[in-house]
């Protein structure tokens, strides 16, 4: 079971809808649903959002991985430092 504190530290006691519906109003059911339907919104829009960065962060390293491996690879294939010895 989910215990949620409050701000004084005493425990909340946690909705059942099924038992505690006679006590609450159409109204007040009504503003539920619409708030469950914005906090859904708001996870896929987070979701969504987590994924894009997870793409566009591995696009970046990606790059910078491959840029450090072609400079590697191109300093490797000079030879100006034998011409010297």
């Amino acid at each position: 079971m989910l215990v949620i504190m409050s701000e004084d530290g005493r425990q909340m006691p946690r909705l059942n809808l099924q038992r505690d519906s006679p006590q609450l109003s159409k109204a007040q059911l009504d503003y539920m649903k619409l708030i469950e339907g914005q906090n859904a919104e708001r996870v896929r829009k987070l979701a969504l959002q987590r994924r894009n960065n997870v793409i566009i962060g591995s696009l970046i390293g990606l790059g910078v991985l491959s840029i450090y491996g072609y400079s590697i690879y191109s300093v490797k294939q000079e030879k100006f430092l034998d011409e010297l010895d």
